[in-house]
């Protein structure tokens, strides 16, 4: 394609989604802008996930017995899954889709696993290429049980994941004690994946991001995309600065026309799809963490450097480098509500103290996100009504996991040319 030929397209978004997008369209020639309401990049969901990238989590949700442990979960304080009682339609429809999901829960759980283990090529050669540091830890993730029960469900689910690609073997209590000896508590066995590794999703990204600022893609930060319209001739974006003015009056709205557009808005892509006509159907489900500061030589003696997946409690842990690690887990159904409840971090806290006692958490931060999640738990990478409109969107738990492969995906969707 000629430099005079090639699409001028808008991201919105610059999460991992919309930054790796950004980066691959770069790379087949388009002229990028990313438009982004913070001034920097990957400073919502992006921000401080449970940092796996896990092809060995790539079970999708949609099956009964996530429902009855859901309704058990439900008047239980403090349990992975919260719903707020308070009804609205977008979240009675995603329920019911949720549900009619349930029997594509293998077919969609190995597809998930087949394209977060072609994500892990893509993101290495990224990181690579582009030199970017994102304390990435190469030591698997170890999954524990603590009754035979379990283990035993977490086999079938093993079975299911071995038929996308994903290998990971059983290993015993003492084979846990050797693989992590900082892991204390009750344990019956576990699975671990070697394979699988970990990393900083906010180093990554906003590594990237200056990656993309040296091909040339235009960043327009802090500039909320504030009405979307396509037509045969391209896309017309108005947008305006989220920079308070010194008066306190809004910033003028500003007018940006593109060849195509790809909406990567995370929980606001519902929004933008409306605008283009298109019924994207993502729920915002609330994740919590901690990032714990190893400050004292003894906490990052005694701190965990393979990455651990609670199924029962679904709480996850990561190492980002020799002095953090962090703790993240939950499931929250309220709404765009961004509030940190301490009620949803002490379960988090009590947690950490249980299984790494000797540990500190006098400096734990906290942190929340809403996780863009479709009902089938499978990203939208598609074209939209209109042609000139795409989308790589509702990844839900697994967008580190898994954009690196959507990325590539949706940029060769956009590179391609009308039959002339």
């Amino acid at each position: 394609m000629s430099r005079t030929e090639r699409d001028t397209v808008a991201v919105i978004g610059a999460g991992i989604t919309g930054i790796t997008t950004a980066y691959k369209l770069a790379r087949n020639g388009h002229a990028v802008t990313v438009f982004e309401r913070h001034p920097y990049a990957a400073m919502e969901t992006s921000f401080a996930n449970g940092g796996q990238l896990s092809a060995s989590n790539a079970e999708v949700w949609n099956s009964w017995a996530t429902v009855l442990k859901g309704l058990k979960w439900m008047v239980s304080p403090g349990a992975p899954l919260l719903v707020s009682p308070r009804p609205s339609w977008h979240k009675l429809s995603w329920m019911a889709e949720f549900l009619a999901a349930i029997p594509q829960y293998e077919e969609n759980t190995i597809t998930t696993a087949r394209l977060a283990i072609e994500a892990r090529q893509h993101l290495r050669e990224m990181a690579e290429a582009e030199g970017i540091d994102f304390d990435a830890q190469d030591r698997g993730i170890l999954h524990f049980y603590k009754t035979k029960a379990e283990f035993d469900a977490a086999t079938r689910v093993t079975e299911l994941l071995a038929k996308g690609g994903v290998e990971r073997r059983a290993v015993t209590r003492s084979e846990i004690r050797s693989i992590e000896p900082a892991l204390q508590g009750e344990l019956y066995g576990g699975y671990y994946t070697p394979s699988d590794f970990t990393g900083d999703i906010h180093k990554f990204t906003t590594g990237l991001a200056l990656a993309c600022e040296r091909l040339g893609v235009a960043m327009r930060f802090s500039t909320d995309v504030v009405s979307a319209q396509a037509d045969e001739g391209g896309v017309t974006l108005v947008g305006r600065c989220t920079e308070p003015t010194r008066d306190g009056t809004e910033h003028a709205a500003e007018t940006f026309r593109f060849t195509k557009v790809v909406v990567c808005g995370g929980v606001m892509s519902r929004r933008l799809g409306t605008s283009f006509g298109d019924r994207i159907n993502v729920y915002p489900v609330k994740g919590y963490s901690i990032t714990v500061d190893l400050a004292d030589p003894a906490d990052q003696q005694a701190a965990p450097w393979v990455s651990l997946l609670d199924d029962k409690a679904k709480i996850v842990t990561s190492r980002l480098g020799k002095d953090r690690f962090r703790v993240a887990g939950t499931a929250e159904f309220n709404g765009y509500n961004r509030d940190i409840r301490a009620e949803r971090i002490a379960p988090l806290v009590a947690w950490f103290r249980a299984h790494f006692p000797g540990m500190s958490t006098r400096h734990a931060v906290p942190w929340t996100g809403l996780r863009p999640m479709m009902p089938d738990m499978l990203p939208r990478v598609m074209r939209g009504r209109s042609t000139r409109v795409f989308y790589n969107t509702g990844h839900g738990h697994l967008g580190w996991t898994l954009s690196a492969a959507t990325a590539d995906a949706v940029a060769a969707l956009v590179s391609v040319r009308p039959n002339t």
